[in-house]
């Protein structure tokens, strides 16, 4: 069984509150009994409970970190960022995956709130006002990495996904490219409301092109989803001339699905993704991608989340991060 704050205060004969004090730095205590617990603690390998130390020194170090599905290479490398910055501060990280689910978003909440934590770094596909509410009613610091997170009152990292989707339709037309598709990753909003599909459709208006709504199509973030969509574009006769993906994963399931039917990319399609995850670069041809300064998002937030737990000042709720166009084979 677990060593516990009892067992060493017994074998240290002191009382649990001298034991309290010595782990907590929180009272003075003699330099011998200080030795004396010390050494028990050290020869019995006693770990304090982080919950039950938080609510003694009033602080923990522990940030609550939600994310929607941990095997996507795009939340791999947000959090990458965001441990990075918070070993720098000393906080370990909880980390929650809800599989995209609003129920298990609201449970791990709940969850982080039991658990005392110092901050919250919420990443979501789409946030929502209960979920929204409920952090803002545990009063724990919070900071959202989400689309339509500057749709609220709350500290936000991302990018202009308006502009950067227009960057890249007009990438494509201005290589000649009139017929193009686009494939989005999420299947719960309005894709009238999606960021993208406005930069998307502005850049074909803005160039004369008349928007074909057959050429817009709704997957999720799986390369699987990619395939099936292309497949189906290639069944019906309706082959376009580019391919904008806005998710890595979502391309390489088209790039794969146009490979097995022997049309050769970039030179009868050309295909982009959106993210630069690891993956973009390492599949053959590489992708052309909208790079999303995903490492840069991670630590970004967690120093805020940091700055927010010590209380200091965060100039900017919403902050935008610069993306990048980056040119590859598959174009």
């Amino acid at each position: 069984m677990a060593v516990t704050i009892k067992d060493v205060a017994k074998m240290a004969g002191v009382s649990i509150s001298t034991v309290s004090r010595v782990i907590n730095n929180s009272k003075p205590v003699s330099s011998d009994i200080r030795d004396q617990v010390l050494r028990v603690i050290k020869e019995t390998g006693y770990v304090p409970n982080p919950v039950a130390r938080s609510l003694v020194t009033k602080k923990s170090n522990i940030i609550g970190v939600i994310v929607p599905d941990i095997s996507s290479l795009f939340v791999g490398d947000l959090l990458s960022g965001i441990e990075e910055i918070g070993r720098m501060y000393e906080y370990d990280i909880f980390l929650c995956n809800t599989y995209g689910e609003s129920e298990r978003e609201l449970k791990y909440i709940n969850l982080l709130k039991s658990k005392a934590v110092a901050g919250i770094i919420f990443v979501s596909e789409k946030l929502e006002k209960p979920q929204i509410d409920l952090v803002k009613e545990s009063q724990i610091p919070s900071v959202y990495i989400s689309k339509n997170a500057k749709d609220f009152d709350v500290y936000s990292i991302g990018i202009d996904h308006k502009q950067a989707s227009y960057d890249m339709t007009h990438y494509f037309i201005n290589k000649g490219k009139k017929k193009i598709a686009f494939l989005r990753a999420s299947v719960e909003d309005n894709i009238e409301d999606s960021e993208r599909y406005k930069g998307y459709k502005k850049a074909l208006e803005d160039s004369g092109i008349d928007l074909d709504k057959s050429l817009v199509l709704q997957g999720d973030s799986t390369n699987e989803s990619g395939y099936r969509i292309v497949e189906m574009l290639i069944e019906k006769g309706n082959i376009p001339e580019a391919i904008f993906a806005s998710s890595d994963e979502l391309a390489v399931g088209a790039l794969n699905a146009l490979l097995d039917n022997r049309i050769n990319v970039p030179k009868d399609v050309s295909i982009a993704g959106y993210d630069d995850t690891r993956i973009a670069s390492m599949i053959r041809p590489s992708l052309t991608v909208i790079k999303q300064p995903i490492y840069d998002m991670g630590a970004v937030a967690a120093r805020i989340i940091v700055k927010l737990i010590d209380n200091q000042d965060v100039e900017e709720k919403y902050i935008i991060l610069p993306h990048t166009l980056i040119e590859r084979q598959s174009s």
